[in-house]
């Protein structure tokens, strides 16, 4: 066997994949626990009232803080993308995005105003160098098997959901019942398991992410031939001026909202400065982008216009579906009735035990599985992770229990966030063997059904939020529209979140995937920055026409998104160019 095959990583596997994909896998179910775990809190503890020991911010201002901060978090993955390609390679990105995050969480288990911000911060940029590059390592390891990468980032999107369940559920009971610095701090725990565990366990990869490698005269990118198309100094220029109205933008503009005016470095351009400034940034960026496809020859121009199409429909799908931290959660929190007696109460108990106890079970056995591949040379990093294991036991179980000692019993708001977890966890596999079948949609028809599974859950929420009269602040609506908005929104995610990256993969050269993945991070951080002023408008919206009007105006914003990437499927697959 050439020494330099990545077929050597199979000699030692788990489930038919290298022992260093479960490395990994449980590296990044740490890091989603923290991400997810304490974004579950945020909205919750910005909002919650001074007597709860929150800091009883209006929705407005809560929404605008968190909006920038998700829409950073995707921003800062082209920047540690980046450093990994071109600087310190995929590993040291992960380690040391993970060591920031850990000190991130930890910042802001203190909850003083400069440690929450500082906190942000730190997760923001360690977020970018972890993010996207452990991806990549999956990627190097796989590259000499690709019939296994399906399968491979099948289990590594487990991973990241089980991750997310895991940490919504155990951090929001914390913060919720116990104490906000509890939740954020346990986030901060098992960020600090993951980076001790995968530190101690990365000679499993061999010399994959150690530095970065030079392209040679046989890379894809040289072999490449279609027409050149280099960034001139104006060009650069003009991203310079782009980047930096957009990074000013986004910490500017919750900063202006939450100081109510007093705060804002685009007050010389009057009382819209924010808007014109981003307005700017946006304007210049689709002057640039239309300009360079005019520089490229029609095959690939075509095929480009179809990528940001795609990216277009992204940005309504994450502005829309993003609200569930944010405005779904509020609405957990003073809409919905979640407080339960009776059999109701006993049947949640035993409910929410099967989904805790289930997932856990599942991944403590694939965790035996690699500790029997691994325990003789990676010893020290299978006691840690059994370690971080024996906590979130003891504290499942310990939620658990005292969940069955009071009559009545109130469901948390954060609750209700992991059921989107579950349902992919659930739902995926289905998913998975609907696009393998002749069944297979086409790019439009999946964003279509996509968009049009979103409207359908914000229209349950809506049709449930009714009775609610503007103006109310408390109301007492059924869980059950919450649980089908997350079945529904899950189903529309599961149509396209996994199709776009891999639209990009299939329609642009290889020279220019690095570029284009950029562009696609950008599309889905303006979706997030556009839930968050969604999110800032919730309250103007619902003294005026009630909460219930909100809703139903992210109904038909996502039905009129279906209709237009349906009736726009000729055009688009005639872009395509044969390209499913």
């Amino acid at each position: 066997m050439n020494e330099n095959s990545t077929d050597q990583f199979f000699k030692s596997n788990v489930l038919g994949h290298p022992s260093g994909l479960f490395v990994l896998f449980f590296t990044e179910m740490w890091e989603r626990f923290s991400y997810y775990g304490m974004r579950a809190l945020l909205v919750l503890f910005l909002t919650a009232s001074l007597f709860d020991e929150g800091w009883g911010w209006p929705r407005e201002h809560a929404m605008a803080l968190f909006g920038s901060y998700v829409g950073l978090v995707y921003l800062s993955t082209m920047m540690g993308g980046y450093f990994a390609d071109k600087v310190i390679g995929f590993r040291w990105a992960v380690l040391v995005g993970a060591l920031l995050m850990t000190l991130g969480h930890a910042s802001m288990a203190v909850e003083t105003e400069w440690s929450i911000y500082l906190g942000l911060g730190l997760l923001v940029i360690g977020n970018g160098f972890f993010k996207p590059n452990m991806t990549s390592i999956i990627s190097e390891m796989y590259k000499d098997r690709p019939e296994k990468k399906d399968g491979a980032y099948t289990i590594f999107y487990m991973g990241v959901n089980a991750g997310a369940f895991i940490g919504i559920i155990l951090c929001g009971y914390l913060g919720e019942q116990i104490g906000w610095s509890l939740g954020f701090g346990l986030a901060g725990v098992f960020m600090l398991f993951g980076l001790i565990q995968f530190w101690l366990a990365q000679n499993i990869f061999g010399n994959i992410g150690l530095k970065p490698k030079k392209n040679d005269a046989n890379s894809i990118e040289s072999l490449d031939k279609d027409k050149r198309v280099p960034f001139t100094s104006w060009q650069l220029g003009l991203i310079l001026l782009m980047v930096t109205l957009g990074l000013l933008w986004i910490i500017n503009a919750p900063a202006t909202t939450i100081s109510e005016g007093r705060v804002n470095i685009f007050s010389f351009l009057g009382d819209n400065g924010n808007n014109m400034a981003i307005l700017t940034a946006l304007g210049l960026f689709l002057v640039l982008l239309i300009y360079r496809f005019t520089q490229y020859s029609k095959i690939t121009r075509e095929k480009l216009i179809a990528v940001s199409f795609f990216a277009l429909l992204s940005v309504v799908f994450w502005a829309i579906f993003e609200q569930s931290p944010g405005t779904l959660t509020i609405f957990a929190n003073d809409y919905t009735d979640r407080s339960l007696d009776g059999s109701s109460a006993t049947i949640f108990r035993i409910v929410n035990s099967c989904m805790v106890i289930i997932p856990l079970a599942i991944i403590t056995w694939v965790l035996y599985l690699l500790f029997k591949q691994t325990f003789g040379k990676y010893k020290w990093a299978n006691i840690v992770l059994s370690l971080s294991f024996i906590i979130v036991w003891g504290i499942a179980i310990w939620m658990l229990i005292n969940q069955f000692k009071d009559d009545n019993l109130e469901i948390p708001a954060s609750w209700f966030a992991s059921l989107n977890s579950l349902y992919i966890i659930t739902l995926a596999p289905l998913f998975s063997k609907w696009w393998e079948s002749k069944y297979n949609p086409s790019a439009n028809m999946k964003y279509g059904i996509g968009m049009l599974l979103l409207g359908l859950g914000m229209a349950c929420v809506a049709f449930g939020a009714m009775g609610i009269e503007p103006g109310a602040k408390t109301a007492s609506v059924s869980i059950i529209w919450l649980i089908l908005v997350y079945l529904f929104h899950t189903m529309g995610e599961l149509c396209i979140s996994p199709v776009g990256l891999s639209y990009v993969s299939k329609l642009v050269p290889a020279r220019m995937i690095a570029f284009m993945f950029g562009v696609w991070y950008l599309a889905i951080a303006i979706g997030m920055k556009g839930a968050g002023v969604f999110g800032e408008n919730v309250d103007k919206v619902a003294n005026e026409n009630g909460i219930s009007y909100f809703f139903w105006i992210l109904t038909i914003v996502s039905l009129v998104a279906a209709f237009f990437s349906i009736v726009m499927t000729p055009i688009i697959k005639k872009l395509m160019h044969g390209v499913r």
